[in-house]
């Protein structure tokens, strides 16, 4: 027996496997939550998914809520559109930025399926916008009292084609071309963003 291959006596993996097993299970959660819902998605499926004991799981992530959580811990990477020449095409920089973002990671349309129909997945997408949309929202908005409602907005827009084009996969919405998205939309959070208000 290769000495790398015996669990130390603690009974703890070692790092190397831990953080494989890690991996392993968040893969795993991802595809069943994104295929079958956060309700519907067990910790038994999820473990047998990544080929291990249900107690690995437990003993990494505490509880189903807990697994989630890690599963769909999402750094948007949103660009820093604070400049001055920057301000004024901040529109373009997010749909551009927020397609590459769909079309690259399958866990933002997991969490897109899960946020729809439960509460844990609402409030996960929420603290995900919260966190990183109203900082950059912030960077251009006019009015900095009025910096939550506009980011409302904008999510409104960038999750509602992210709902119809990756999720429900409307024919007329997958069928827009990259070019034809960000014509449509760009005008139209550039003015969430920076546009007097109403």
């Amino acid at each position: 027996m290769n000495g790398s291959d015996i669990t130390p006596a603690h009974g703890y993996d070692t790092p190397r496997r831990s953080d494989a097993t890690r991996g392993a299970i968040l893969t795993a959660a991802r595809e069943r939550f994104a295929t079958d819902g956060y309700e519907r998605a067990t910790i038994r499926a999820i473990a047998r998914d990544a080929a291990i004991d249900p107690s690995m799981v437990m003993r990494y992530y505490g509880n189903k809520e807990g697994l989630f959580a890690a599963a769909v811990a999402i750094d948007l990477r949103l660009p820093d559109v604070s400049g001055s020449d920057r301000r004024q095409e901040a529109g373009r920089v997010l749909v551009e930025h927020f397609l590459d973002m769909w079309e690259d990671n399958e866990v933002l349309t997991a969490l897109l399926r899960v946020g729809v129909t439960n509460q844990a997945g609402a409030e996960r997408m929420q603290a995900i916008l919260r966190d990183q949309l109203l900082p950059v929202t912030r960077q251009v908005c006019p009015d900095p009292e009025q910096v939550p409602a506009r980011a409302a907005l904008m999510a409104s827009q960038l999750l509602g084609l992210a709902l119809t084009r990756y999720v429900l996969r409307m024919p007329p919405a997958v069928g827009l071309a990259r070019a034809e998205v960000v014509a449509w939309l760009a005008p139209t959070i550039q003015r969430y963003l920076s546009a007097p208000s109403p």
